[in-house]
């Protein structure tokens, strides 16, 4: 295939000069048709990869030093550390010397007024008539105790007068016995504790662990353990507690009316109700 490659141009190219002969010598003819155009030739091989050239020299080791860059942020601000020690508190400076005392300033002298004159006594007017009775007020409170008055002579004996019915006594006493004290209370019955005792008199409460005849001990009582104590006064009936259970109890109660109270006050205004002793020796008791 190579060689007819090659050939088909040196036959065109003796076409050529032989045309060109023929003009000299004779008139031209008349331009032929063109003839067809031949097939395209096979494209050869790519021919042999040539030798490399030599390899350009090598750039410097190090490139050329690049712009600075921007700062950075600041980092955050790190924990701050714990507080020292306190230092011990110094000792206290010593206490001044107390001042003398001022004296005392002389008391102004007392002003002098005038009495007035004592008036006459006027005449004394004449009896009205004896109103009605009214009604019995309220007991008032308790005089002080009068100085005691000079002792008269003795008078006549009276005569012997008949004896009157028996009466009862404005102060009565209880002896209790073998008594069981609760914790939540106990009730005693004290028959002779009225009305008027709840509003106006006095109820005294004793107790004695020992026997029926002392030594008594007033309530309320603490022993620094137990506390027996008294905790309700109602008609005919007294209420008693202790902190803790108690058995064969003793109980002394003393029952004092109002109107004895009364008396009792004026004749013994320094009574010490506590002592049992005191009271039963005031009131002419038996035990």
């Amino acid at each position: 295939m190579k060689r007819i490659k090659h050939i088909l141009p040196l036959i065109l190219l003796t076409c050529l000069i032989s045309i060109n002969g023929c003009k000299k010598d004779s008139v031209p003819g008349p331009i032929g048709a063109t003839g067809a155009t031949g097939a395209t030739g096979v494209t050869g091989t790519t021919g042999v990869t040539g030798v490399q050239g030599p390899q350009g020299p090598i750039g410097p080791a190090e490139g050329p030093t690049g712009p600075k860059g921007d700062i950075g942020a600041t980092g955050s601000t790190g924990a701050t550390g714990s507080n020292g020690a306190t230092g011990t508190t110094g000792t206290n400076g010593a206490t001044g010397v107390t001042g003398a005392k001022g004296t005392t300033g002389a008391t102004g002298a007392t002003g002098v007024g005038p009495t007035g004159a004592k008036g006459t006594t006027g005449p004394t007017g004449t009896t009205g008539t004896v109103g009605a009775n009214g009604a019995t007020g309220a007991t008032g409170p308790t005089g002080a105790t009068g100085a005691s008055g000079t002792t008269g002579a003795n008078g006549a004996n009276g005569t012997t007068g008949a004896t009157g019915a028996t009466g009862s006594s404005d102060i009565q006493s209880y002896i209790i016995t073998k008594q069981v004290v609760t914790v939540s209370g106990t009730t005693l019955s004290v028959p002779s504790i009225t009305q008027n005792v709840v509003d106006e008199g006095l109820v005294l409460v004793y107790f004695s662990a020992t026997s029926t005849i002392g030594p008594w001990y007033a309530l309320p009582f603490n022993n620094g353990v137990t506390t027996i104590s008294l905790v309700g006064i109602d008609l005919g009936s007294i209420t008693v507690k202790s902190t803790t259970f108690q058995t064969n109890l003793n109980f002394k109660i003393v029952v004092i009316p109002g109107i004895a109270l009364t008396k009792l006050n004026v004749t013994s205004p320094r009574l010490n109700f506590n002592n049992y002793s005191q009271v039963a020796s005031a009131l002419h008791l038996k035990n």
